[in-house]
């Protein structure tokens, strides 16, 4: 079925720790960028607020995508390990496309002041060739971080023991972590770099801390477990299962207590894991019906029960990532819209100039003293009422963060409904100078989105890992990155359809005119909607039962 680890001392923590830092690496370098490019976008290609923000998310949502051509990739042809590697390189060719289109300026159309332009018909727009450099360097990126994503994760959580469901947790708590670190690391120098500095310089810093995180994954090599594909992956397995119970619709549906085609015990040893059959999805039994003697001699006429139930997880799968989806909407605000909410505020906290760039540090700075103490003083808690080794189940941490999204974005209203009044009270509705409001406000809405985040993100990875058979992990991390994907997707159509629908609650350009307070109630409301949705996903779900678990044998890089 699948390639098999060869039975030696690799694995563990050790192995995890190149593996969480290139995470670390990687993300300092994509985050820094893709939270302040929607200021790059106006203030150096001068392309208006809409389209600032719509830009950022579009990029976003593919570089997230882009994740299941990655997973594909990675289950069928290649292994995690080398995925992480080629996609490493596809990045950092990215980021120096960037970095000299950046530096020249022949290559970008002549600065107008960005947000500081109402008129925006005033500035010059960029050119045909200057668009092309600077897409095909932000989808290279796109596609680069895409394979990192996919891979990285699942090649991390492959160190571990299933069986050991402590250890799988804790590591992605600690891989978030990593991330965390990274992002926060970006956020604050890497923008303080773009903003004093000058954007070449912060696509150089972002291009050499990548070439690191490659060479230093790349040097953890002897310690990984690594699974070699062979070449038959989940989406061929899963059209295979279609397949064969297309070609036999006409038979009834198969009773619980029939026997269905499953390997031999003896062929069971070269299996990876053999899963229990589970009654709902029965129209789907029918592919392991041997009708013939000769369907034996076709995976595309007769499957395996495990192979019908592998299908059946990514169905079931597919309302869970569905129902998380409009929390990543939600979370694209805060990467657009409330970053330019500080550029219309006072910047000055505490004695230092926050850049509005950096804003979205904060959920991070709030992640990182709360993921150990969830970690080692939350879940140990927890357990010790549930009997849970996580605490509380993947589908219930999940739940946690749909809630505190909602709360984020409630106050996100009620902030703003703040900052507009400051404008109004001030006379300040048609200027562009920073009103005295301090950007400390806006910290609310990140820290509780950052616990949100928290919750939902690591609980949707170790959910799509660990649910997913053992010949789909990259797949089902992937999947998980989905739901990211298409949030930001989904936040460009809710802006133009609102802004169609409201009379222009967002089309201004100077958020002092616009309704930005009823967009963030009207998500509020929306989010609660949406969390009803997911609880009828949550309890219609069905957890996978592996009846027989083998030991694998052979591995190969």
């Amino acid at each position: 079925m699948d390639g098999n680890f060869q039975e030696r001392k690799v694995g563990g923590l050790k192995a995890a720790i190149f593996v969480c830092g290139m995470q670390a690496l990687e993300n300092m370098a994509f985050m820094s960028n893709a939270v302040s490019l929607v200021t790059y976008f106006s203030g150096h290609m001068n392309f208006n607020l809409t389209k600032s923000a719509n830009t950022l998310t579009n990029y976003m949502g593919t570089a997230f995508l882009l994740s299941l051509l990655a997973g594909f990739i990675s289950d069928t042809y290649l292994n995690k390990f080398k995925t992480c590697i080629l996609f490493g390189l596809v990045e950092l060719v990215g980021y120096v496309i960037l970095g000299v289109q950046s530096h020249f300026d022949v290559l970008k159309p002549t600065p107008c002041g960005g947000l500081a332009i109402t008129d925006s018909s005033k500035c010059e727009a960029a050119s045909s060739g200057q668009l092309a450099i600077l897409y095909s360097g932000l989808y290279l990126v796109a596609l680069g971080a895409s394979g990192i994503r996919a891979s990285v994760p699942s090649l991390g959580a492959d160190q571990f023991d299933e069986k050991d469901p402590e250890s799988l947790s804790s590591f992605f708590n600690w891989f978030v972590f990593s991330l965390t670190i990274g992002s926060a690391t970006g956020l604050t120098f890497v923008v303080w770099v773009s903003t004093n500095k000058g954007w070449d310089w912060a696509f150089g810093i972002s291009t050499i801390a990548l070439l690191v995180g490659v060479i230093f994954v790349f040097s953890g090599k002897r310690f990984y477990k690594i699974k070699v594909p062979d070449g038959r992956g989940p989406v061929i397995r899963i059209l295979q299962v279609f397949l064969a119970a297309g070609r036999k619709w006409k038979l009834p549906t198969v009773a619980p207590d029939e026997k269905l085609h499953e390997v031999e015990d003896e062929e069971a040893a070269e299996e990876t894991e053999v899963l229990k059959r589970t009654p709902d999805l029965r129209f789907l039994d029918r592919a392991a019906i041997q009708k013939t003697p000769s369907d034996l001699s076709s995976p595309w006429r007769l499957c395996t029960v495990t192979q019908v139930e592998e299908t059946k997880i990514i169905i079931r799968m597919l309302p869970i990532i569905l129902s998380t989806i409009f929390m990543n909407t939600c979370l694209a605000q805060q990467m657009t819209f409330s970053v330019q909410q500080g550029l219309t505020m006072d910047p000055d906290l505490f004695g230092f100039r926050v850049p509005a760039a950096s804003l979205p540090v904060i959920p991070f700075l709030f992640i990182i003293p709360l993921v150990p103490l969830y970690d080692r003083v939350i879940v140990p808690f927890a357990r010790k009422f549930t009997g849970i080794p996580t605490g509380i189940t993947l589908l219930q941490r999940i739940g946690i963060g749909l809630i505190l999204s909602i709360i984020s974005m409630s106050i996100a209203g009620v902030v703003e409904t703040r900052r507009k009044n400051v404008a109004v009270e001030h006379n300040m509705v048609d200027s562009m100078a920073p009103l005295p409001m301090s950007v400390f406000w806006l910290s609310f809405q990140y820290a509780i989105f950052g616990a949100a985040d928290m919750f939902t993100l690591v609980g949707l990875l170790e959910f799509f890992y660990a649910e997913s058979s053992v010949g789909m992990k990259s797949l089902g991390t992937a999947i998980s990155w989905c739901s990211l994907a298409f949030g930001y997707y989904l936040s460009s159509v809710v802006v133009a359809v609102v802004n169609k629908v409201s009379g222009g609650w967002l089309a201004s350009n100077n958020l002092n005119r616009d309704q930005l307070n009823y967009f963030y109630w009207l998500l509020a409301a929306l989010s609660v909607l949406n969390f009803g949705f997911y609880l009828m996903c949550s309890l219609w779900y069905r957890y996978k039962e592996v009846e027989v678990k083998k030991a694998n044998k052979n591995d190969g890089i």
